[in-house]
């Protein structure tokens, strides 16, 4: 016996659940390039770059810091991620031609210097991370990379420039102004030496990512900077356990 189901009835079925399926992939889409409103990109800046910064520094613990601090990162990808027309591969294949020798050497110069400057200043001990933990000195220059370089990059430039392009002054002012944002994520260290290598820091990578158009150069300027810092010996005004607030 052959039992039918009536002519097209099982194809039309399937087709219904698969253009069902494909409406909400593309309402899903739609969603997600839907652009913002003003008002609501100006409380999502606000609370990401001014208040989240300032509540760190000031109320969390220091041991809590670096959790908050991911759990800031989190949340700037996903806004990243909803931002009208962004596309994670069109971030990873792009900028790569902007990549260049020069502005990592001078940078890294520059630091160097500065970090010298700073440490005979204070008294600091020079060199002392590979000198008296090698083992913990080559773990971070392998890792901060990965680990620091590339999501700070993430959170400060293409979110910052792409998503809340339309709140920015004129090109100068708002790379003064990234970098001032920069510099105020790490108000939680309170340190003066702190606040002002971070924010040279963050022009130069603002300069990489906006001018020069290439985030691959923003994270290599970045991780450059950060291990020239550790290995000169600039890491115990990056450490939280160093922390000491002034109130």
């Amino acid at each position: 016996m052959e039992i039918t189901t009536g002519p097209g009835r099982g194809p039309e079925r399937g087709a219904g659940r698969g253009d069902r399926s494909a409406a909400r992939m593309r309402a899903a889409a739609r969603a997600r390039d839907w652009p913002p409103s003003r008002p609501w990109l100006w409380v999502e800046f606000i609370g990401l770059y001014l208040a989240i910064p300032l509540l760190i520094a000031v109320w969390l613990p220091a041991s809590r810091m670096f959790t908050a601090l991911f759990a800031m990162t989190a949340l700037g990808l996903v806004l990243l991620w909803r931002t009208p027309g962004f596309s994670w591969l069109r971030l990873a294949r792009d900028g790569w031609r902007g990549l260049s020798l020069g502005p990592v050497v001078v940078l890294a110069a520059l630091t160097a210097l500065a970090s010298v400057a700073v440490l005979a200043a204070t008294g600091g001990a020079m060199f002392e991370l590979p000198r008296e933990r090698p083992g913990l000195w080559v773990a971070i220059l392998v890792l901060y990379p990965l680990l620091s370089a590339l999501p700070q990059e993430l959170i400060f430039r293409p979110l910052f420039f792409r998503r809340y392009a339309r709140l920015l002054p004129g090109d100068r002012a708002a790379i003064v102004m990234n970098a001032a944002v920069f510099a105020l994520a790490h108000l939680m260290y309170w340190s003066w030496v702190v606040a002002a290598m971070t924010f040279a820091g963050g022009l130069a990578f603002a300069w990489a990512y906006e001018v020069r158009k290439s985030l691959p150069l923003a994270v290599v300027l970045h991780a450059v900077a950060g291990g020239v810092l550790f290995t000169v010996g600039m890491g115990a005004y990056f450490y939280s356990g160093n922390v000491v607030r002034p109130f």
